[in-house]
């Protein structure tokens, strides 16, 4: 840094806060660390008794901590978001649309391992909705050398660390098992908490069938669902390993391939996804535990937003929920700003 006049500062960037203190009113930041010094800032910098001010001194192939910002943040923009205007050499990432936020998470450790940088983020593979906050970034220092931010793009790989898959329209179908519903001896509470669910995203139900326990006729149900444009059948009931549960092996009967039969989640450790590919679509078969029905958060709740976004789940992935996959049921729920799932 150099020491120059104030009234040659405009266009330097400051190495040091300016401070302000009025008597009585006010005592704080006039100007931080990172500002660039403007000419309607000079009377204001004279007024607090700042005739020199020390300020950064531009040399080759050395990046100020917004110019550094910046490289960082189209490191981390990709599709539906966009940055802040820099402030403080940071830049905040912000969604531009409901959706589901995927992060490459083996660049983004490669980049805040290289060390005098930094990119925060909320979790990934969880829903976002416009206007949320995504991502911050900064460098440690005022000012670091251009090859590390070099290095910190090759680090992360030729595409960005952060998108947004924004959720699809779809046409859903619900099958609800058992006899006792089907015979009218209990009242159906399962499919009213389906449909409130799915009317925080964008779907239609197209109809709703009471096959009972039948496994054969379960199954002609899905496919049926399927011949009539369902982008995605619910299967509700049945999943447990007991011999009179039929719906397990009935989802197996429609040729699906079962990602996983079995969660690492409570509630939810009954859960079974299927994939039934048609016409080079993937159509989501999702058998959904008794707990959905009645506790307030589960399972469903983490795989559905994936599902709308249509970012196909692995069973990789659902092995991965067993840390932080136990609800710890609050008294007031805060999902999912908590760790659900996370």
């Amino acid at each position: 840094m150099k020491q120059i006049r104030t009234e040659d500062a405009v266009g330097h960037v400051l190495c040091h806060d300016i401070t302000q203190i009025i008597k009585d009113k006010k005592k704080g930041v006039l100007f931080s660390k990172g500002h660039i010094v403007t000419e309607e800032d000079i009377p204001l910098l004279l007024s607090v008794g700042k005739e020199h001010l020390f300020v950064w001194e531009k040399q080759e192939g050395i990046l100020h901590e917004n110019e550094a910002a910046q490289i960082l943040y189209e490191i981390c923009a990709g599709a539906h978001m966009h940055g802040t205007e820099v402030k403080e050499g940071k830049i905040e990432l912000v969604a531009e649309e409901e959706g589901v936020l995927k992060i490459r998470r083996e660049g983004l450790l490669k980049v805040n391992s290289l060390g005098e940088m930094m990119i925060a983020s909320r979790h990934g593979d969880f829903p976002v909705k416009k206007g949320d906050k995504i991502a911050g970034t900064r460098i440690i220092p005022l000012v670091i050398e251009k090859e590390k931010m070099d290095r910190a793009r090759e680090a992360a790989g030729e595409n960005p660390l952060f998108s947004i898959l924004p959720y699809k329209e779809k046409k859903v179908g619900i099958v609800t098992t058992g006899s006792e519903v089907k015979k009218g001896l209990i009242q159906d509470t399962f499919t009213p908490v389906l449909r409130e669910k799915l009317a925080e995203f964008p779907t239609e139900v197209i109809g709703q069938t009471l096959p009972g326990d039948d496994r054969e006729q379960i199954t002609r149900d899905i496919l049926s669902f399927v011949e009539n444009g369902a982008d995605m059948v619910l299967i509700s009931g049945g999943m447990s390993v007991d011999p009179d549960d039929r719906t397990p092996g009935a989802i197996k009967d429609t040729g699906a391939r079962i990602v996983t039969y079995g969660a690492p989640v409570l509630p939810g450790a009954m859960l079974l996804l299927a994939y039934y590919e048609k016409e080079g679509k993937s159509i989501p078969f999702v058998g959904l535990p008794g707990c959905v029905m009645y506790a307030k958060r589960t399972v469903f709740d983490l795989v559905l937003p994936r599902l709308m976004a249509e970012d196909e789940i692995l069973s990789s992935e659902i092995a991965a929920y067993g840390e932080g996959g136990l609800c710890l049921n609050c008294p007031v729920c805060t999902f999912p700003a908590c760790g659900f799932g996370k």
